[in-house]
């Protein structure tokens, strides 16, 4: 088993949610204000750790199994994402999906940093439109 942060599609709700096979949520909690958030393309949300100028990013935290892991919920991330360790708020440490580096893809980034939630930026987009 290990901690995976989930600040997207796979969170409670969410429709790629399935993928987790039932691994139990530990905690509903933000990163240490560590990172950049950005939206891929209006598809997927992305963490991106800076050394100044971050915030705090809110998300789920599960305790998922490393064969659901490996099966079916890396195989579902755009490749836009990489598997990462992410710091959050208590200290500790989780696998999260940051943005690639270096970044080469062409879908569109937008820096929703200040958001700082990816179900706060859909709704808040959805109202705009």
């Amino acid at each position: 088993m290990a901690l995976m942060f989930l600040n997207g599609g796979a969170m409670r709700g969410e429709p790629l949610h399935h993928l987790l096979g039932g691994a139990p949520l530990v905690t509903a909690t933000t990163t240490a204000p560590k990172y950049r958030f950005y939206s891929v393309g209006d598809q997927c949300p992305a963490l991106f750790p800076v050394s100044h100028g971050g915030a705090a990013v809110a998300g789920e935290v599960y305790d998922i199994g490393l064969d659901a892991l490996r099966d079916h919920v890396l195989p579902s991330e755009p490749h836009e994402l990489e598997l990462g360790v992410v710091e959050l708020a208590d200290g500790s440490s989780a696998f999260a999906m940051f943005l690639r580096r270096p970044y080469t893809s062409h879908v569109q980034l937008r820096d929703i940093t200040e958001i700082g939630d990816w179900r706060a930026y859909r709704e808040a987009r959805e109202r705009a439109a």
